[in-house]
């Protein structure tokens, strides 16, 4: 059976790339720093089950030490030039959409076929792990149309992945940084403290004040988390569960698939948020510009999530 440790291997040899790129080149200044960094990256995804928590804890401050103390370089690797990328995009037109277009429709066939697929019995996949090793099968599907189409050199993935991750820079971990904080929250109770605040101070004691609250209070966590994924296994253990599962017998599926996307409406208005981080450095943009577009759209879908949950969660 194929397990989401495959997916893990994965992301631990790309990483594992930019560590040895990094290293050779000799033209960033801190490219020392830059191999230490991307290079404990890519352990924690190849030996991160077999260090013990004790032993991840150390990489991770190991990581927080080099980025926060001395900081990654921006690599310049050969690339193409404007005048290159130009005439290739006339060539391909439309077409350049292939590779991104595969791993979305990879993830989503995936996930509806692998479910049925057994071997003796036993299924290919893990049932419980199938979106996640399809996405990344779909990395691959893309990664392949990418070298078919315009076959480039082959250090150019590691390459352009190299200098995509040095962009980015530390912002990079945040999103598992966050999502452990998260399910260190739920194990030290943090989400049945907010349950019994919630109970405390706000009336919900109708199905659709439960569902406001859990969406709702999924963004505002989200917010101060900066991931909802973070915010996830604290509302959901304090909120979610006893409200809308227990009380009202809803469906943990949609609670839990629309409770995500209203997270993700947090996301939106929030500066903890990476993806809003890094445009407004690398654009240069004025600080919460980036922020102050989003947030109308990002309440127009809290409401639609909102009242989505409301329809669907107790019908099933």
């Amino acid at each position: 059976m194929i397990r989401v440790e495959a997916a893990y291997v994965l992301a631990g040899l790309i990483f594992g790339a930019i560590a040895v790129f990094s290293a050779r080149d000799s033209g960033n200044p801190k490219r020392w720093n830059n191999t230490a960094f991307w290079g404990l990256f890519a352990l924690s995804f190849l030996a991160g089950g077999r260090l013990g928590n004790f032993g991840n804890g150390l990489l991770v401050l190991a990581m927080v030490l080099i980025g926060g103390l001395g900081g990654i370089g921006l690599s310049k690797p050969a690339t193409t030039t404007p005048e290159e990328r130009e005439a290739s995009s006339l060539r391909w037109g439309s077409k350049l959409f292939l590779p991104v277009l595969a791993i979305p429709i990879t993830a989503l066939v995936g996930t509806l076929v692998f479910k049925a697929v057994k071997i003796a019995g036993a299924p290919l996949v893990d049932p419980k792990q199938v979106t996640v090793i399809s996405m990344a099968l779909g990395v691959v599907i893309a990664l392949a149309i990418v070298m078919a189409m315009l076959r480039p050199p082959l250090s150019a993935p590691p390459q352009e992945a190299r200098r995509l991750m040095d962009t980015v820079g530390w912002a990079a971990i945040l999103p598992q940084l966050l999502a452990s904080l998260g399910a260190v929250f739920a194990l030290a109770g943090v989400g049945d403290a907010v349950g019994e605040l919630i109970h405390r101070f706000l009336p919900v004691d109708t199905p659709f004040a439960a569902v406001a609250t859990y969406c709702i209070g999924m963004a505002l966590f989200t917010m101060i988390m900066g991931n909802a994924f973070a915010a996830f296994p604290v509302l959901t253990a304090g909120v979610g569960v006893p409200l809308i599962v227990h009380r009202f017998g809803g469906d943990p599926a949609i609670m839990g698939s629309i409770g995500m996307l209203a997270g993700f409406c947090g996301t939106l208005m929030t500066p903890m948020a990476s993806h809003n981080i890094v445009p407004t450095a690398l654009l240069q943009l004025p600080g919460g510009a980036v922020i102050r577009a989003q947030t109308p759209t990002a309440l127009l879908v809290l409401t639609g999530n909102i009242l989505l949950m409301y329809l669907l969660v107790f019908r099933f």
